[in-house]
């Protein structure tokens, strides 16, 4: 398959690149600077998207599945001024949701002209159950995303565009260290019954198989992968 992965540079991106290459796919890996065989598009942009799905069709000829795992985890509290608030808001959602919602039309838009294709979009256990006093938008951005999935699923399943998310809760990647480091890991793995946070391993084979291998009866569902720490 031809695939078409954001957020490809370091942690579940990262892994699900390598998984996805081990199993022979061919794959337009995507981050914010480019480097190292990766397309650059900066997902503040509006252009952004538009700009790397033109550059990873040129590349790849066809895409057959689209990931959307870029997404950025960066805090802002109630106390901040509203300019603060405001560009935390704006940024978070322009690069969680807003990004990955561009790239789900022109995914939706390439798969009817060429029989079908999949589409995996990276959500959070924020989404389900919330996340810290500090990062509203992000839980937001990520509850959006599943609703975003779904109704793709729904309305385009008929014409074999199938749509899937998967919903890490705390994973091993250079996007949580700091965060982890923050609020003690102690504490946090002590709310996780597996005992301990998910590898980006295990994230990247649930959407390996997702991308390529699920059934399309599957199609609208969330797979939760956080040890139990959430269950819906």
């Amino acid at each position: 398959m031809n695939i078409l992965l954001t957020g490809a540079s370091r942690g579940i991106g990262a892994a699900t690149l390598a998984a996805l290459q081990a199993s022979g796919h061919e794959v337009a890996g995507h981050s914010t600077r480019g480097g190292d065989g990766l397309i650059a598009a900066d997902f503040i942009d509006p252009e952004g998207p538009r700009a790397l799905w033109s550059a990873a069709l040129d590349q790849l000829g066809r895409i057959d599945v689209l990931i959307n795992n870029a997404g950025i985890f960066e805090g802002v509290g109630v106390d901040a001024s509203d300019d603060e608030w405001h560009a935390a808001w704006a940024r978070t959602l322009s690069v969680n949701l807003q990004a990955s919602a561009d790239l789900c039309r022109l995914a939706v838009r390439h798969f009817r002209d060429n029989g079908g294709g999949r589409i995996v979009n990276v959500a959070s256990r924020a989404a389900f159950r919330g996340d810290s006093p500090n990062h509203w938008h992000y839980a937001a951005s990520k509850a959006a995303i599943v609703g975003m999935t779904r109704t793709i699923a729904r309305g385009y399943a008929a014409e074999n565009i199938l749509a899937f998310a998967v919903a890490p809760g705390f994973t091993v990647s250079e996007m949580t260290d700091e965060y982890l480091t923050g609020r003690g890991g102690a504490q946090i793995v002590a709310d996780i019954p597996l005992g301990r946070v998910a590898s980006t391993v295990e994230v990247a084979e649930t959407i390996r198989w997702l991308a390529t291998d699920a059934p399309p009866s599957a199609t609208g569902t969330v797979i939760d992968v956080n040890g139990a720490s959430y269950v819906r």
